[in-house]
């Protein structure tokens, strides 16, 4: 990469993720907090800046969406790479990047003056692939926000490098970055009509090479229980126990199947939240699983449990709500595995080693693919995401960069 652009990429990266973006799951409003839309009108300026076309914001949805023209005559795919702008529910107040250049890939790196928080290589080992890097940290105190302010970084740096070498023969590119991907709703509103692309990337993997293609499928439930209180001294024969009953309905529940037990392809309930009195109590899940049939069925288990519940207990003791939340999209990328092997194609003209592996979660190209552009994940840098440990390697940033480059040139013309 050239060290201009290097310099370009690092300081963009800085500048974004101290920008305070989290999301809002408990908001109603779209996008969920306004400090995302302040963030995202600075990235429209910043495109029109760096000379894309069509810099458009969708007002209703908070989606911001450029193109970057042909630079030659044949006729192409359009491509697309789209970044999320939010970050998790971690502290993000005061975000104070910490750039640590050349790591020797072995030694403890305090996070904070004291020493109380460290990225060790005995609790961290991805540290020990990092020898020679600039790494950038946390303070210890917030998140660092590289997911995914590393594929926002990542995508401008790569337009700005193709305007400035309109040499380089490309299709027309187009890009895209949006709010509330890790409140899980943000994709529900991407325009796919007006983002035009015949297959796009979402930038917001992990380590170097990462390239997904497989998400689980995705449900959320709500089971909420109602008892009868009375004094305990009078309960017997008229009292449930709201609380008794949510502990009844879990244990009816494999134990094998929660997230510390599985791994791979191997589907769970997650009980996230559970709260109870002796009147009413409430368990939240949610469902995962990459096979569609088995995402089925375990759905079909709770509401099984809740009918059964409710035909013992009397009806109305047991409420479910359950809802999907996304798909597999390998189940659309199956069909047509272009998106994908341009991009493995991409990586090895780089000397990057594809890593393909089914995401033990979603991203944004879950909900995309199903909304009709088929949407590949490929890598961003960030490594312990979400949370205190949480660091990226500038070089892996500039590898991304180079990807994204890459795909761009490799695009195959198409008979007109």
């Amino acid at each position: 990469m050239e060290k201009n652009l290097q310099t370009q990429l690092l300081d963009r990266f800085l500048g974004y993720v101290k920008q305070n973006t989290r999301s809002n799951p408990d908001s109603t409003t779209v996008p969920s907090d306004e400090k995302e839309v302040e963030f995202l009108k600075k990235l429209a300026a910043e495109l029109k800046e760096i000379g894309l076309s069509n810099v458009r914001t969708n007002q209703a949805t908070g989606y911001v969406f450029a193109d970057l023209p042909a630079t030659d005559n044949t006729t192409r795919p359009v491509v697309g790479f789209i970044s999320h702008v939010d970050t998790a529910d971690f502290n993000s107040v005061n975000i104070q990047p910490q750039v640590v250049e050349n790591y020797d890939g072995h030694s403890v790196i305090n996070l904070d003056d004291d020493g109380k928080y460290q990225l060790n290589p005995a609790v961290f080992p991805s540290l020990t692939k990092y020898n020679g890097d600039t790494l950038i940290t946390t303070n210890g105190e917030t998140l660092l926000g590289s997911d995914d302010k590393a594929g926002v970084a990542e995508i401008m740096t790569a337009m700005q490098f193709l305007v400035n070498h309109p040499e380089i023969k490309h299709g027309k590119i187009v890009v895209g970055f949006g709010p509330d991907e890790e409140i899980g709703t943000g994709a529900d509103h991407f325009d796919v009509k007006d983002f035009g692309a015949d297959y796009a990337y979402t930038v917001d993997g992990g380590p170097l090479g990462d390239l997904e293609y497989e998400t689980f499928n995705a449900a959320a439930a709500t089971v909420t229980f109602h008892g009868t209180d009375v004094h305990p001294g009078d309960a017997k024969d008229v009292m449930v126990n709201a609380s008794q009953l949510a502990i009844e309905f879990h244990n009816q529940l494999p134990a094998t199947d929660r997230p510390e037990n599985t791994s791979g392809r191997e589907g769970f309930f997650f009980l996230i939240s559970m709260n109870g009195t002796c009147d009413e109590a409430k368990l939240e899940y949610i469902i995962r699983d990459f096979d569609k049939d088995n995402f089925t069925n375990r759905k079909g288990l709770l509401e099984k449990i809740t009918q059964q519940m409710n035909a013992k207990y009397g009806a109305n003791r047991v409420d479910l709500d359950m809802k999907d939340q996304y798909y597999n999209m390998g189940e659309i990328l199956e069909k047509d595995l272009t998106p994908v092997n341009l991009v493995k194609d991409a990586m090895h003209k780089l000397d990057i080693q594809p890593n393909i592996f089914p995401v033990r979660g979603g991203t944004d190209g879950s909900k995309i693919s199903f909304l009709g552009i088929p949407t590949p994940n490929i890598f961003a840098g960030p490594e312990n995401m979400h949370g205190r440990f949480e660091y990226v390697s500038l070089q892996t940033m500039e590898k991304a960069v180079d990807l994204i480059v890459q795909i761009t040139e490799d695009v195959p013309t198409q008979e007109k």
